[in-house]
């Protein structure tokens, strides 16, 4: 039985301040552009000041990117384009900087924190301040057994709780959410379609690497397989991460959770993190509002879940790698609304100036 009562956080977590967000809105149409003419970025800019409870709105300054690593027994069935086991080589890329996250964060000059939660590779060959989280090594083959029992599930959920306490705590001011894993989104989808109560193939997408038909199958009728096993535990969210998630996605169910309990903003990357978010909803229906949607990824299970929270994406570039990339492209337009909400002049400012340099040439 678990110690963790997830209730508790329907509780802590408000709602962005809807005071300042009217406020925000009103500054915006006092400025010398059109109100909509920005389009989104309008309504980021409104978003983010409700969200840091300021308006003006605040400079974005402290950015980080967060990655959860994890290998899914899932992917011995052949459901990725990757060998089974093989996170652990993709964060040393990512570490080594050779992965698309790894260069357009130094590009943003953006830290990067890679949490090892479930890596099927020997501790040793990773860097301490990764691996010292780990709840397990490798996952559970979800079609026929649990990822976790019930203990690493609440001991992978604690730690993203953790981690996100320690970013709120340094001045992170928003989060770019990600996973480093491998047969990650098929797990994804069977939450997915778990929580919204569709068939596998309406989930089931091709991944990163766009897998094969002959994978795709192999894919559909894992997730299909898994999905007999979760509904009966819907009623339990954790139980839910225990039987067909992972230790990875535990912990970011857990980081998206109390981020929002912190009120720092989170950035959400692809389908993984989104079915997270999605279990996430389900624990504390305010949750959602304190997440981005970065981008369509292509895959059909990130479209659900998002559909579901009511979030759109901000890109639809068609990027499809994972590890924070995409969620990373959307930074800067988050960092430009925040610059137009705060230093666009108000009409009454701009219609003063002239008449003041007036005045000084005069003298």
């Amino acid at each position: 039985m678990s110690s963790l009562n997830l209730d508790d956080f329907t509780d802590l977590i408000e709602r962005p301040d809807g005071g300042v967000r009217r406020d925000a809105e009103a500054r915006r149409e006092r400025q010398i552009v059109p109100p909509g003419s920005l389009g989104r970025l309008d309504d980021l800019g409104e978003w983010l000041a409700a969200a840091q409870g300021a308006v003006p709105v605040r400079p974005v300054e402290r950015p980080r990117v967060v990655l959860f690593a994890g290998d899914h027994g899932i992917a011995e069935l052949g459901v990725s384009a990757r060998p089974a086991g093989s996170g652990g080589q993709l964060v040393r890329d990512v570490l080594e900087g050779g992965r698309p996250v790894s260069v357009l964060a130094r590009r943003l000059g953006v830290p990067v924190r890679i949490v090892d939660m479930g890596l099927e590779c020997d501790p040793e060959t990773l860097p301490e301040d990764v691996v010292r989280h780990r709840v397990r090594r490798g996952s559970g083959r979800i079609d026929i057994e649990d990822a976790l029992t019930l203990e690493e599930a609440e001991a992978a959920f604690r730690v993203g709780v953790e981690i996100a306490d320690e970013e709120a705590d340094s001045g992170t001011d928003l989060v770019v959410l990600g996973d480093v894993s491998v047969g990650g989104t098929t797990a994804a989808g069977v939450l997915v379609a778990a929580l919204c109560g569709t068939d596998a193939s309406v989930v089931t997408g091709r991944g990163g690497l766009a897998i094969d038909d002959l994978a795709w199958m192999r894919k559909c009728a894992a997730i299909r397989d898994a999905l007999r096993r979760a509904r009966p535990v819907l009623g339990d969210q954790l139980q839910l991460l225990a039987t067909v998630g992972g230790a990875d996605l535990a912990a970011i169910t857990g980081f998206l959770l109390q981020s929002a309990v912190r009120k720092m903003p989170v950035i959400l990357d692809g389908v993984v993190v989104a079915a997270c978010a999605l279990v996430g909803q389900r624990v504390a229906f305010r949750a959602p509002d304190w997440w981005l949607a970065a981008r369509d990824s292509g895959e059909p299970g990130q479209a659900k879940a998002l559909d579901r929270m009511a979030l759109e994406p901000l890109l639809t570039q068609g990027v499809k790698v994972g590890e924070g990339a995409g969620a990373l492209l959307a930074l800067p337009m988050v960092q430009a609304a925040a610059a137009l909400a705060a230093e666009l002049p108000e009409i009454a400012e701009a219609e003063e100036k002239p008449e003041d340099d007036s005045d000084s040439s005069e003298e």
